[in-house]
């Protein structure tokens, strides 16, 4: 959903990947899949995920908090943030976003679960939050909702209709 809701926007095959907290690299063979001539990079703050998946994978040492300080050549066509936000503390979140809407030139996923969702599993360093918390840190950092999960920085998509994005 997140890539071809990207490349829709973009109006053609997105080329590049940025997972923000990617874990093994969840992603990777789904972009490689979908999109084998695309580049994926992943971050992880985990030295054991950077040791054992980092060469095959792509994926550097960094978390979201590091996100600023990551060079890329040219703008990401689509940024994963895959169910990190929760575990990480407000200031992060705050500089995460802030560099996700610098770099994004499509579509940013993040997915984020809300005090309203009643997850179940590992909540181990886990941050309540509502949903209405969520939606006010994405538009302080300057980000629409364009999709489930998804959203866009408006001033780098302006060919957007009115009703593609919230």
């Amino acid at each position: 959903m997140a890539i071809g809701l990207a490349e829709y926007l973009l109006g053609r095959p997105v080329q590049n990947v940025l997972d923000v907290g990617c874990g093994e690299g969840a992603w990777f063979p789904i972009v490689r899949k979908l999109r084998p001539g695309a580049r994926y990079i992943g971050l992880d703050p985990s030295p054991y995920v950077v040791r054992r998946f980092g060469r095959r994978r792509n994926i550097r040492n960094g978390s979201l908090a590091d996100l600023s300080a990551v060079r890329l050549v040219r703008r990401v066509d689509l940024v994963v943030c895959s169910d990190v936000l929760q575990y990480v503390e407000t200031a992060e979140i705050e500089r995460g976003l802030s560099a996700i809407r610098r770099i994004v030139g499509g579509v940013a996923y993040l997915e984020a679960f809300a005090t309203e969702d009643a997850m179940e599993g590992d909540r181990d360093g886990w941050r309540d939050r509502p949903a209405a918390w969520y939606r006010r840190m994405f538009r302080r950092a300057g980000l629409l909702q364009c999709g489930p999960y998804c959203y866009i920085d408006p001033e780098k998509l302006d060919n957007l209709n009115s009703l593609e994005h919230m």
